[in-house]
């Protein structure tokens, strides 16, 4: 009797970074559920579009904010090896402006989402599996309009150092993937926001000169969810283009040259 594929659990996986790692582990022969939340039609392309390429996929609607919701994913024997936490939302204000309500959503979506997860996963892995949070580089520096889901992001990479320490004598471990500026909608929406400087203008500061792309990101979550990170637990991986290694004065805006002079070399 064949054995059974190991199985995965992307949440926010119609687009983006989510879509492109449900491709790469479905091409490795694992078998994909993605959830959206709005987006129907994109996320039964990309389950299409991985069925196309005769992997296995599935597409299911949850709204993080009910727990209800969360709970539905694990009816009846419902399991998986691989969790991760990749959707995310919330609203880009000052902290000023910040409402009630507007701070309970973001928790719920992005925090308490990925608690019940977590709870819920690690009780249906017997043998040891992976817990993934996607993060974002808000969790370490302070920028224009991010504090909410940026104080979010710092929170869930505390519950992946507490998670990890509690579930790694059960063989799980969880990680965080922690991403810069990463060409997606996402981005370009925070970017497109009234006041905010020009892209090009902020990916100029980044020392690789560019955005990553979401299959940069896709392809470090894959690594952290493979045989080779198997003693890797309890830590945020950064993929920034070292974005967060600089501070002024920027290579970008020194006005002589940047390489060392004969005289220096010696």
């Amino acid at each position: 009797m064949p054995e059974t594929a190991p199985s995965a659990l992307i949440t926010g996986g119609s687009r983006g970074i989510g879509a492109r790692l449900a491709a790469l582990l479905a091409a490795d022969g694992i078998d994909v559920t993605i959830t959206y939340r709005r987006r129907a039609e994109a996320a039964a392309e990309v389950v299409a579009g991985i069925r196309r390429r005769g992997g296995t996929a599935h597409a299911t609607r949850v709204e993080l904010e009910d727990p209800g919701d969360i709970d539905a994913l694990f009816a009846g024997d419902a399991a998986f090896d691989f969790v991760v936490a990749n959707a995310a939302a919330s609203a880009f204000k000052p902290i000023a402006q910040l409402s009630t309500s507007n701070l309970q959503r973001s928790w719920e979506t992005n925090v308490r989402s990925f608690v019940l997860l977590a709870q819920r996963a690690a009780e249906r892995m017997p043998r040891g599996g992976r817990i993934i949070a996607v993060t974002s580089y808000g969790a370490h520096r302070a920028f224009p309009d991010y504090a909410a889901i940026g104080a979010d992001k710092a929170a869930l990479e505390a519950w992946v150092r507490h998670l990890a320490a509690e579930l790694g004598p059960r063989g799980i471990t969880v990680n965080a993937v922690n991403g810069g500026l990463i060409d997606t909608e996402s981005l370009h929406h925070f970017y497109d926001l009234d006041g905010m400087p020009a892209l090009e203008d902020v990916t100029a500061h980044v020392p690789l000169g560019r955005a990553g792309t979401p299959d940069e990101m896709a392809h470090a979550i894959r690594f952290l969810l493979g045989e080779a990170a198997g003693y890797i637990t309890g830590q945020t991986i950064v993929v920034d283009g070292g974005l967060t290694i600089t501070a002024p004065p920027f290579w970008k805006d020194v006005r002589r040259a940047q390489t060392p002079t004969q005289e220096e070399e010696r």
